[in-house]
């Protein structure tokens, strides 16, 4: 069985679960860009109908960091955009709305105007990126003989299509989106039924994600270990006193946090658990 080696400790695994935004992916280049389109679609829609959305609440609604040009730089982990699924976000926006004096029902026609303009964006656009490291990691993976998958907050449709357009859906045995399961992150449900489809037990699966809900499925689960990665940046501690005491900070459920792929390795071993 092969050994994951990590900055905390090594682990004798024969499955990786991955979380695919932030985590196989770029986050802000996708869904920066989603967001970004969406707000815009949002606040415009409003003014349209003679309604106002104070633009200093524009990055409490999913969770998103924006520079002085209102460009999505950063995300917060925990936040709606990164962790929620997409109709938590599209309800989120919906109450938002509601509040301003809309119907419920002109709401959601509202919501799923821009829902639209994002989506045709993306496809038009395509801003899939790879984390640094990743494919050179994933090759790794395969070199070991691990059973691979991809568990996601994001529709098991939608996850297909965003794999492919990285160019890496081979290497994944199962893509389990949260429309697979009852309950979605932090609950176990999707972790589990992956390592069922991957044929592993949980106990003997990593787990590698950004947000800390990545980390609870991963306990929840009985998962071998739970790793956070974070990337650069300052909502990864770029900027703080101890950077590695910040990346915990914004995963305190994780037994391990690395800040790129280039921190996680493989050796052959043939032991018990370390």
């Amino acid at each position: 069985m092969p050994e994951l080696i990590t900055p905390q400790g090594n682990h004798a695994i024969s499955a990786i679960l991955f979380d695919k935004d932030g985590t196989l992916l770029e986050f802000v280049s996708l869904w920066g860009s989603w967001a970004e389109c969406f707000l815009e679609q949002f606040t415009r829609q409003l003014e349209e109908r003679g309604l106002e959305f104070p633009e200093q609440y524009l990055a409490s609604l999913l969770g998103t960091i924006h520079n002085a040009e209102g460009k999505i730089t950063d995300y917060d982990r925990n936040g709606p955009l990164a962790m929620g699924t997409m109709s938590d976000l599209y309800a989120i926006l919906s109450w938002q709305g509601y509040l301003l004096g809309l119907s419920w029902a002109e709401s959601m026609e509202l919501v799923d105007i821009c829902r639209q303009e994002a989506d045709e964006m993306l496809e038009q656009n395509r801003p899939a990126l790879p984390l640094p490291g990743l494919l050179h990691f994933l090759d790794n993976c395969a070199a070991q003989g691990l059973a691979l998958a991809v568990v996601t907050a994001d529709e098991t449709a939608a996850a297909e299509k965003h794999l492919t357009w990285l160019g890496i859906r081979s290497y994944f045995s199962a893509v389990i989106g949260t429309d697979q399961a009852e309950r979605g992150k932090p609950f176990p449900d999707m972790a589990l039924l992956a390592c069922e489809q991957l044929g592993v037990q949980p106990s003997a699966a990593a787990v590698i994600g950004d947000t800390n809900g990545d980390m609870k499925m991963a306990k929840a689960a009985g998962a071998a270990v739970a790793i956070g990665i974070t990337g650069a940046g300052e909502a990864a501690g770029e900027n703080a006193a101890d950077p590695v005491a910040a990346r915990y900070y914004l995963l305190p459920d994780a037994d391990s946090v690395v800040q790129s792929y280039q921190e996680l390795s493989f050796s052959s071993f043939s032991g018990g658990l370390s």
